[in-house]
């Protein structure tokens, strides 16, 4: 092979590469279909000592069976899939701590599964839980009211982060 047939084949071999990488690029960019998620900050608000007990051993029992604690692997940020709003709501009885919120599908398409992703923090900016709450067949237009069964203790949550990701139909 002459000199000027490698560098060719060289030159064709990059330039391959290169397309490839940005086609890659393209299909997970912040664009709409894959990459990253982008976390918002929560705020957890004045926790009092009259609405932060702790759940009873059946409580937790019962939380503990309703708390979403593995992510779903197939799911990723998508465009359509708007966070509206979430706050950091102690409920009585068995749910305790919850995350609660509204998504909204902005587009027309139909989502295979939502699944909104939160990350708690202690006092000291410690990661301390990582719970979800998913739905499926999310209708394009619709809005879904979701809420996340934290199974930490109230007194112990100081702040929360939260985004939402989807498997398009």
């Amino acid at each position: 092979m002459t000199r000027s047939a490698s560098t060719s084949r060289r030159r064709l071999l990059a330039a391959l590469g290169t397309g490839i990488a940005g086609a890659a690029a393209g299909c997970t960019g912040e664009g709409g279909f894959g990459g990253e998620p982008s976390y918002e900050e929560g705020n957890v608000g004045d926790v009092t000592a009259t609405n932060a007990s702790n759940r009873s051993a059946s409580e937790m029992s019962a939380a503990t069976a309703l708390a979403q604690q593995e992510p779903n692997n197939s799911v990723t940020p998508l465009e359509t899939l708007s966070l509206v709003d979430h706050e950091f709501v102690v409920e009585s009885g068995y749910l305790g701590s919850t995350i609660q919120g509204t998504v909204q599908n902005t587009g027309s398409d139909r989502i295979q599964i939502a699944e909104v992703r939160t990350r708690i923090y202690n006092e000291s900016g410690n990661l301390i839980g990582r719970y979800f709450a998913s739905t499926g067949d999310f209708e394009g237009g619709d809005a879904w009211e979701f809420q996340v069964v934290v199974l930490e203790s109230p007194s112990d949550v100081a702040e929360y982060d939260i985004t939402v990701l989807g498997t398009p139909s």
